[in-house]
């Protein structure tokens, strides 16, 4: 059996886009991967140019998302994607550190 990575996942709301408009409750929930994705998130953030921030949501949210589409490799409505995200996460992995 293959053993997985376990990751408790917490959005939390912290400004609504309106004044005025309520806040979302987190949502929270438990995820696993073949990866470690913490490491994942750092490595990249050292590979783009794009904040801490934002090099973290795209490292996890396609750690995340690639997982799923895994799982459900035969699932049809992951079809159009697979060959792009599979080149896609190839160039990611492609990347060098940055300088400096």
């Amino acid at each position: 059996m293959a053993r997985h990575h376990r990751y408790r996942v917490t959005v939390e709301h912290l400004a609504p886009a309106k004044e005025g408009d309520a806040l979302h409750a987190p949502l929270q929930f438990e995820a696993t991967n073949h990866d470690e994705i913490l490491a994942i998130a750092d490595r990249l953030r050292t590979r783009l140019d794009y904040g801490d921030d934002e090099a973290a949501q795209l490292a996890i949210g396609l750690k995340l998302f690639g997982e799923v589409m895994l799982k459900h490799r035969e699932d049809a409505l992951f079809a159009p994607l697979r060959e792009s995200f599979r080149a896609f996460i190839g160039g990611l992995k492609q990347l060098p550190e940055r300088e400096g």
